[in-house]
């Protein structure tokens, strides 16, 4: 008998039904899990882990998923719920009172921010815990949209773009060994696009709950983008060595920041990115009015504007992509070829109108901001010293937004014609055409052997 071995039984824990049990468990929660475990190796790979590169990643992925489920909301309550006409004097009430005031604030972020160098971290989670706060009021008032909506919404803007601001700031902090800027830009970037589609479709489905319901889910996830920003490496918050860039128009004693004096490229491919964001307000605005009122053929005004924006999205990741493999050429020649493309897909538009056309513009606008983008940074990587970079990145980054919000008021100000508005598409990205060729001929051709100018990304 005692070499007997026991029976035993399900009720110790051990029992074919527990077994059962924890493998069914194992089965539902290894999706869940190894998903987690996949981003994390992704967002971590290649030094990006240790460095704390991959934390960032991470953070602005809950950043975009955030944003686009106040987007959904909005868009709910601004646009869709109403007829075209009510709904083009709601965005154009939003963009007074939300874009309007944020075009004379947003000068100021950066500079603001620049006397924070001690304070990152913290800047970037009092962004995400403020749009959390204002997600939680503006869903009192989502179903109704009234006048109330609106401050919160500017509220949202402002923490959003301050966010942005020092998030640029942080990347050269964070970059692994051997890791170009171009490159860790890159990687960021791609991870909120991801993020931004795979959370609207969650958006969507929680609107189908009720209008406050995508709010609730952006609470959410901005509370947890407040706890993961404390989690960045303490290096963010450290300021040794860093200097206010003089960004100006007049002499190196000048007091006045602007963006003159670091270097012509730079000047000339800031300006070119601008053309590019002010194109990207442009279309957002007057597409949405454009295909509600006369739809793709045979599609529905909602299926319309899915198609082009998915062109556009799809065309930003694509372009964030091939940043990456691209990021040893010449940043000078890139940024004026993908102005020169977009300038002939906007003329194309315009001459050859069509819906095809329209969704085509989309995407050749999305490919080539990402890569104007990216090598703007890689301009500033080369070209401004690194005791001023992160200042560079600061202000550069709130001229943008800048263009972009003028060019969403040019946008939603146009009479809904297609071919007028495609002109001014192809004349906006004319100026900056303009302004890249003008870096090209003005760029450095050929570095002294032994400078102590930053390699190009």
């Amino acid at each position: 008998m005692a070499n007997v071995a026991p029976v035993r039984s399900s009720a110790d824990g051990s029992g074919p039904a527990r077994r059962a049990g924890r493998a069914l468990g194992r089965a539902l929660h290894l999706p869940i899990t190894g998903t987690a475990r996949g981003i994390r190796r992704a967002t971590h790979a290649h030094g990006a882990g240790e460095s704390g590169l991959g934390r960032l990643i991470e953070l602005h992925a809950i950043n975009g998923a955030g944003d686009v489920m106040i987007t959904v909301a909005l868009a709910s309550t601004v646009f869709f719920s109403v007829p075209t006409d009510e709904a083009r004097g709601r965005v154009a009430l939003y963009l007074a009172i939300t874009m309007a005031p944020f075009t004379l604030l947003a000068p100021v972020i950066g500079p603001l921010l620049d006397r924070l160098p001690h304070g990152r971290r913290a800047a970037m989670a009092a962004a995400m815990l403020t749009r959390a706060l204002l997600a939680l009021m503006m869903s009192g008032a989502v179903a109704t949209g009234g006048l109330e909506l609106y401050p919160a919404a500017l509220g949202v803007l402002v923490a959003s773009k301050a966010y942005g601001v020092v998030r640029s700031a942080v990347v050269p902090r964070l970059l692994p060994p051997r890791f170009s800027l171009v490159k860790a830009n890159s990687r960021v970037t791609l991870a909120g696009l991801l993020a931004t589609g795979a959370a609207a479709p969650v958006g969507a489905a929680l609107h189908s709950l009720g209008p406050p319901w995508p709010l609730y889910g952006a609470c959410a996830i901005f509370i947890w983008g407040t706890f993961a920003a404390f989690s960045l490496p303490h290096k963010v918050d450290e300021a040794k060595g860093e200097r206010r860039a003089r960004l100006s128009t007049h002499e190196a004693h000048s007091k006045r920041p602007g963006l003159r004096t670091v270097s012509p490229s730079v000047l000339y491919g800031l300006l070119a990115n601008a053309s590019m964001r002010g194109l990207s307000g442009f279309l957002i605005f007057f597409l949405a009015f454009l295909l509600r009122e006369h739809p793709l053929a045979g599609q529905s005004a909602a299926v319309s504007l899915g198609i082009v924006a998915v062109s556009a999205g799809v065309g930003n990741a694509c372009g964030t992509a091939v940043g990456a493999w691209l990021r040893s050429r010449a940043p000078e020649g890139i940024i004026a070829a993908v102005l020169c493309l977009t300038l002939a897909a906007a003329v194309f538009a315009a001459i050859f109108f069509s819906g095809f056309l329209m969704a085509v513009l989309g995407a050749t606008a999305g490919i080539c901001q990402a890569l104007a983008k990216l090598s703007l940074d890689a301009m500033i990587q080369r070209d401004v010293p690194e005791a001023v970079r992160t200042s560079a990145f600061a202000r550069s980054e709130t001229l943008l937004q800048v263009a972009w919000v003028l060019g969403g008021a040019i946008g939603i100000a146009l009479p809904l014609n297609g071919v007028l508005g495609m002109s001014v598409a192809a004349a906006m990205v004319a100026l900056g055409t303009t302004m890249a060729l003008r870096g090209l001929l003005t760029g450095p051709r050929h570095h002294q052997q032994g400078t102590t100018r930053p390699r190009v990304a």
